[in-house]
């Protein structure tokens, strides 16, 4: 058990001082240790350039060029037996350094062996899309230009997949609010009803720890069914007492009354 410290004043304290703090990373091995990752690594740097290369829980990654991307995994998949594409994406670093890291998660079944490719780009820099090479990177660009605004040359159809058209901002930036901005906590009630009804509905509530039961606009109130916009009665207010077994309990299980409960103070006990 870790040594108790005192905790006065804790909201107002922050738990690391480098915004950009970093967990202990997973141990590397050089690429020698393994004889196909050491074969397949000089495959690549045969023709392109290499930047970084090492063997991580189990897999290689290599770091190369971004304008060799799309070479790279046409080598992967044709030369060297990695034929899935089973995950991309990208890491925003724009705070810190500037740039995305794009990543490329490659599976070879022959070899069983995972690769993965990475590079950095600048945050306006354009990356050339592999969805020629292999279909499931469709959607995966898609997503990444959606959440990240990474911008995908030669994509077939390139739009947002998952926010609608419209949506101002890329959630997963590390810039934008985790509860959303403005933009956000108004925008179906102007697509909806219109900006003139903003002081009649309010906006919208995108905290999902606040959840008001007596609320009957936007929420229905735990243990009730009760008409929209209905006023609450005095005895809504009471909160619901749930049981947490049903009628007359479990064979061989004691039934469990959350009114019978008690909080155990002696923490040696």
């Amino acid at each position: 058990m870790r040594a108790y410290k005192p905790k006065d004043d804790v909201q107002k304290k922050s738990y690391y001082t480098d915004r950009y703090w970093i967990a202990p990373q997973v141990p590397t091995s050089k690429v020698e240790d393994d004889a196909v990752f050491a074969a397949d690594l000089a495959a690549i740097k045969a023709k392109f350039d290499v930047s970084d290369a090492y063997i991580q829980v189990e897999q290689m990654v290599v770091y190369i060029k971004p304008e060799d991307n799309y070479a790279v995994l046409e080598l992967l998949r044709d030369e060297l037996g990695y034929t899935q594409l089973s995950e991309m994406s990208a890491i925003d670093w724009i705070a810190k350094q500037g740039q995305f890291e794009i990543f490329y998660q490659m599976l070879s079944m022959s070899k069983r062996k995972r690769l993965r490719i990475k590079c950095f780009i600048d945050e306006k820099q354009a990356i050339e899309s592999v969805s020629p090479l292999f279909r499931s990177a469709d959607w995966s660009e898609r997503e990444m230009y959606d959440m990240f605004g990474t911008i995908v040359n030669n994509h077939p159809y390139m739009k947002r997949i998952l926010m609608p058209d419209d949506w101002e901002g890329h959630p997963l930036r590390k810039t934008y609010p985790l509860q959303g901005d403005e933009f956000a906590a108004w925008y179906e009630v102007d697509r909806i009803y219109g900006k003139e009804a903003r002081a009649i509905i309010g906006p919208e509530i995108r905290d999902s720890a606040e959840v008001d039961r007596l609320d009957t606009e936007r929420f229905s109130r735990l243990g009730f069914e009760v008409p929209m916009g209905a006023e609450p009665k005095a005895a809504d207010a009471e909160p619901t007492v749930e049981t947490l077994q049903e009628e007359g309990g479990v064979f061989l299980v004691e039934k469990f009354d959350e009114a019978d409960g008690h909080i155990i103070e002696d923490r040696k006990r």
